[in-house]
């Protein structure tokens, strides 16, 4: 089962790009972020004429994201728990058909500027992924957190490192954060195949940052112990990175064992 992440940066502007990726790259499963529409008004036909079962959680304007799979999708759950008042569309969960794995896709907040109150929704935000991911952990079963954490993990995902030292991608909190995630015993599927520096999922517009490979690794597969003892293979696809009216970021597979 290959399943990937994609934040799509806005679904109706990337329309041709996503529907062109998913024929050509025909993921059983794919998360996606950054919607950038409601529910109501999400070109549904652009994924289900493809034969995919489609889940959103959308936002007018910003955030939002979306699960679609070739097998069925079942106890889907829309928003993070912990938070009654946070109306930011960035989690969706879901079980894939009799799979018994179950996909979280997220929509980590950016966080900048740093500190400020967006630093701390952020962190907030993380504070209750890690309270999730320890309930989900519990049932003891296949899991899959996908999505755009917005979190540059070590120094060696990103090309400059010190360009991002201030930013809240990259600051000691947020990588204590995920670190904190990654001790509850979830893993990193892309370390686990691919130790190596130089692999990055997003690449700013701006500075011609795609040619000069200017990028950060923010776009994360973490797997509970029993997903990545199912675990092929993991890889960063760049090539939609550089096709016409792209999104800034790429997607991120991984291959699990039926």
């Amino acid at each position: 089962m290959k399943l990937a992440t994609f934040n799509i940066n806005g679904v109706k502007a990337r329309a041709e790009t996503l529907g062109r990726w998913l024929d050509q790259a025909r993921p059983d499963v794919a998360v996606l972020q950054e919607i950038k529409s409601v529910d109501e008004a999400f070109p549904r036909a652009l994924i289900e004429d493809r034969g995919y079962h489609l889940e959103t959680h959308g936002q007018k304007g910003f955030n939002g994201v979306a699960i679609l799979s070739t097998l069925p999708l079942g106890n889907v759950a829309r928003g993070l728990p912990g938070d009654d008042t946070d109306e930011q569309a960035r989690w969706i969960e879901a079980d894939i058909g009799d799979t018994g794995l179950r996909v979280c896709g997220l929509y980590l907040p950016n966080g900048n500027p740093a500190p400020g109150p967006k630093y701390d929704y952020k962190l907030a935000w993380m504070e209750r992924l890690k309270a999730r991911a320890i309930a989900l952990l519990a049932e003891e079963r296949p899991l899959a957190f996908a999505g755009d954490y917005n979190v540059i993990p070590q120094p060696m995902d990103a090309a400059r490192p010190d360009a991002w030292r201030q930013d809240a991608l990259f600051l000691p909190d947020s990588r204590a954060a995920f670190r904190r995630l990654e001790m509850l015993g979830l893993y990193d599927a892309l370390r686990l195949r691919r130790p190596e520096a130089g692999l990055y999922s997003f690449w700013d517009y701006q500075a011609n940052a795609r040619g000069r490979n200017d990028g950060i690794r923010i776009d994360h597969w973490l797997l509970s112990p029993q997903a990545a003892d199912l675990l092929q293979d993991c890889w960063i696809e760049t090539e939609p990175r550089d096709w016409e009216k792209p999104s800034d970021h790429t997607p991120v597979w991984v291959d699990l064992a039926a």
